[in-house]
């Protein structure tokens, strides 16, 4: 009997140390490919220089599918890590709207929208009401994640969401309006990434650059050329330690026609003195997007999807926090960058280039939209499209461009003609602006979890080998199979002959 109290007393003993040990330190084993569920450094910088208590309130409904539920306790998980790193400055609680009519109401005053998923019951599915959503507070300021997406990451949500609240002052980021630049209406997707963090504000070059303390000014897709004045703007801008961000066409196409030409705007020279010269050309890539073309065959006319070299898909990045996580960039008449430096204060860092099959084309060109390309149209490889120059000024300040040759890869439109932009391309222009102009280090977390697996691009020599082994290899396939059985029946006959002789 003593023998058996000792026991239960030491296996008692040994669970409370393991759960005092449990409640200092925070153990979790991370197989993701890109450890998702690893805090980064920023996050715990973040939770660790909180000077206010921060609340979240999580309001999940209870009894969802298990692959639902699987959302609330990645928030649990999370938001417990969290409260450790905090010190337990960050507070969290569990609400069920669905268990009580003021609570219900509570989490649609707070923006929690009920959202309708599908339930199976008794071999009928059937639709329920559920509430996944997360409002974060910290005195008077507030931020909302609607909804929680099962198997989405939330590192970046949450970081940002409590980044937001604690922040009193905002950096401002100007997107220039004065040469035909796209508006903040036609960069949505942009701007909404943006105003998590920044205070995002349509400027005048001339007249607003130097009124106010714009950490990073973004001139994308300029359509009028920029005077003398405007490039003398940006020269002051930077040796103030400005970062500027540019997104340019040097090239244009008109698909009406089938042309191509070059976009002077003033630029090519004002970059050329920093030792950057951007080709009057056309990039092209085996990696590209599909148009789709009309196509007549008799009386018949149908539309066929055809590649499009001149829509390169950018998946050549160089290691650099801008491009971390970015994995395909759809661009639209880009143009070649190269880079002589003129002066060693300066650095040049190309971050996006082609594929191992590109090639250049000067312009003006017309485009061949149904031409078959071979493998051996693409002559050059991995062309620079895509950079950043740092200069470290007198003054002691450093500057930074970060210049990208196409300027419609994040511009969705307005109006009737507004589009949705691809994810990474819409990340890898606020990675640009957030690199020049936060130092948290939540640019990393934005693309994390984002995959793009495409298919590898096969030779045409390749290609066919492969065709005709689909094609014959089952009938040698079949044929040996034959062989084979046609050769045991044979013996099976010779057997049982000589059985019968004997």
């Amino acid at each position: 009997m003593r023998k058996i109290s000792f026991s239960t007393i030491l296996v008692i003993a040994i669970l409370l140390m393991v759960n005092l040990l449990g409640d200092q330190f925070f153990f979790r084993l991370d197989l993701t490919e890109d450890k998702q569920y690893t805090l980064s450094k920023a996050t715990k910088d973040i939770l660790k220089n909180l000077e206010d208590p921060v609340t979240v309130k999580a309001y999940f409904s209870e009894n969802l599918p298990s692959n639902v539920s699987q959302a609330k306790n990645d928030v649990l998980d999370y938001l417990t890590e969290y409260s450790r790193i905090s010190n337990h400055n960050l507070v969290y609680k569990f609400i069920d709207p669905s268990s009580d009519d003021k609570l219900e109401a509570e989490a649609m005053q707070n923006g929690i929208r009920p959202v309708m998923i599908n339930v199976r019951e008794k071999d009928q599915v059937k639709q329920q009401k559920a509430y996944l959503g997360l409002v974060i507070e910290m005195q008077d300021q507030k931020e909302i994640i609607p909804f929680v997406q099962p198997g989405a990451a939330l590192e970046y949500a949450l970081s940002s969401s409590i980044k937001k609240v604690s922040l009193q002052d905002k950096p401002l980021i100007g997107i220039v309006q004065s040469n035909g630049e796209a508006e903040i209406e036609e960069i949505q997707q942009v701007d909404a990434g943006l105003s998590v963090l920044y205070d995002v504000q349509s400027i005048d070059l001339l007249n607003d650059i130097n009124n106010q303390s714009y950490s990073t000014v973004a001139l994308i897709n300029t359509k009028d050329s920029l005077n003398s004045d405007d490039l003398k703007t940006l020269d002051n801008y930077l040796e103030t330690g400005g970062n500027i961000l540019i997104a340019m066409n040097s090239v244009v196409g008109d698909f009406t026609n089938a042309t191509g030409s070059v976009n002077n705007i003033g630029l090519f020279e004002w970059l050329k003195s920093k030792g950057i010269t951007v080709g009057e050309n056309f990039v092209i890539d085996s990696n590209c997007s599909k148009i789709s073309v009309q196509q007549q065959q008799g009386f018949f006319r149908y539309q066929s999807s055809v590649s499009f070299p001149y829509l390169p898909i950018i998946s050549n990045f160089a290691d650099h926090p801008i491009t971390k996580g970015i994995e395909a960039v759809v661009m639209e008449f880009a143009s070649s960058i190269e880079y002589n430096q003129i002066d060693t204060s300066s650095t040049f860092t190309p971050i996006a280039f082609t594929s191992k099959k590109s090639d250049k084309y000067d312009a003006p060109l017309s485009f061949e939209i149904q031409k078959q390309w071979k493998t051996s149209d693409f002559t050059e490889e991995s062309i620079v499209v895509g950079g950043v120059l740092e200069n470290k000024n007198e003054n002691g300040t450093t500057s930074r461009i970060c210049l990208f040759t196409d300027g419609d890869f994040s511009v969705g439109g307005k109006g009737q003609d507004q589009k949705r932009v691809p994810e990474d391309n819409v990340n890898l222009l606020i990675n640009s602006i957030d690199w020049m102009t936060d130092d948290t280090g939540l640019i990393d977390l934005r693309t994390k979890g984002i995959k793009y697996r495409p298919i590898d691009e096969l030779e045409d020599s390749k290609k066919t080998f492969l065709k005709y082994l689909n094609f014959l290899l089952p009938i040698i396939l079949v044929l040996l199979y034959g062989l084979l059985r046609l050769q045991a029946n044979k013996l099976k006959r010779v057997n049982i002959m000589t059985e019968n002789y004997e």
